[in-house]
């Protein structure tokens, strides 16, 4: 309150402004990712085949319509598997255009330059790649009150037995959401506070970190090679829109006043980065080019719109513009990147996804 920002106990309530406890997915001490908390439970039904350390390398086509998929086994033989109805893809962001550049589906002309036959030209395949950027205030502490202090064994025993104790910490437990003009229509900035650095050195610390939230920079996703086991070319554009840089700064610039307040400021020995030497908007923009780092939150790069728009590439239902049996269903269909961490709205994505398959 003291700099202007409110306490707020829940982001998902009626207002997203202020500072607060983030919610997470968590049960039991343990994070609860997709696989723990919705494959597993589901591994004895006589109708599911889970097949690890596989890498899927194309589709398999009759006509318009989508058959199955090609991959490769953990054994390196090349293996193929037809469907009755559909084949959704859940590559993520960066995979699922991959996987469709592969298939023949995308930029025509990328596909003719790697040696591809565009079978359905969809231009929008692996465009408008966006992602949020972090950048951290770093600071050590005068006292042991951070997590750097907490791994030892004592606590890594305590939490073995009861799931308690600094090791139960998701870390990122704390944050707020900021708006850097007072007419935005919503916040343009997260907060992260995590009690701990990489810096650390044996010492204690804790980082203050600043999320872009609403980047206007696009970036995109092209093949590097036809070679499936490949990585894909994958080119952020981070910061490349010049309207991105105010409101990182201005948010920057709040992460220190932050961490200087006396309410915390009291705990703080020194500020490790951007360090006390960097004190103008110069020295700033200088050490967020060379700091910021993606929070692996990438969208948008089979964003979903009207058959109308010619950079979308699935429809309201996830199902691929132009064919039959096809459908994607992670990140990469979100037109714009969500101002919050993405990881609960993909489950959402496909919580929605299995409600459409399932009434089709």
């Amino acid at each position: 309150m003291a700099l202007g920002l409110p306490y707020n106990p829940d982001f998902n309530g009626p207002s997203q402004d202020g500072v607060g406890p983030y919610q997470a997915t968590i049960a039991n001490g343990r994070r609860q990712s997709t696989a723990e908390a919705y494959l597993r439970p589901a591994l004895r039904r006589s109708n599911l085949t889970v097949r690890i350390h596989c890498h899927m390398m194309g589709l398999l086509y009759e006509g318009r319509r989508v058959a199955g998929v090609r991959y490769i086994a953990p054994d390196g033989d090349q293996r193929e598997v037809r469907v009755h109805r559909e084949v959704i893809l859940c590559a993520g962001a960066i995979n699922s255009p991959q996987l469709l550049l592969f298939a023949g589906i995308g930029p025509a002309d990328h596909l003719r330059q790697m040696g591809v036959l565009p079978r359905f030209p969809l231009p929008g395949v692996g465009q408008n790649l966006q992602d949020h950027l972090l950048v951290g205030v770093d600071c050590f502490t005068k006292d042991k009150v951070a997590l750097n202090s907490a791994y030892n064994w004592r606590n890594t025993v305590r939490y073995v037995l009861t799931k308690r104790g600094p090791l139960a910490s998701n870390a990122a437990e704390v944050g707020g959401f900021y708006r850097t003009q007072p007419d935005l229509p919503t916040p343009d900035i997260q907060f992260i506070f995590l009690p701990a650095i990489e810096e650390a050195h044996g010492r204690d610390g804790f980082k203050a970190t600043t999320v872009l939230l609403r980047p206007r920079s696009l970036g995109y996703i092209k093949l590097r090679s036809t070679d499936a086991l490949d990585a894909p070319l994958i080119q952020p554009n981070y910061l490349a829109d010049e309207a991105d840089w105010a409101p990182l700064l201005a948010g920057v610039k709040m992460a220190r006043q932050i961490t200087r307040h006396p309410a915390l400021g009291q705990y703080v020995e020194r500020e490790v980065y951007p360090g006390q030497n960097v004190v103008d908007d110069e020295g700033l923009m200088a050490y967020i080019r060379q700091a910021a780092h993606t929070v692996y939150h990438p969208v948008g790069t089979c964003k979903m719109g009207p058959a109308g728009d010619k950079t979308a590439v699935v429809d309201a239902q996830l199902r691929v513009h132009g064919l039959e049996g096809l459908r994607v269903a992670d990140a990469s269909i979100m037109p714009t990147l969500i101002g919050g961490n993405t990881n609960a709205p993909v489950i959402m994505i496909a919580e929605k996804a299995a409600e459409m398959i399932l009434g089709a």
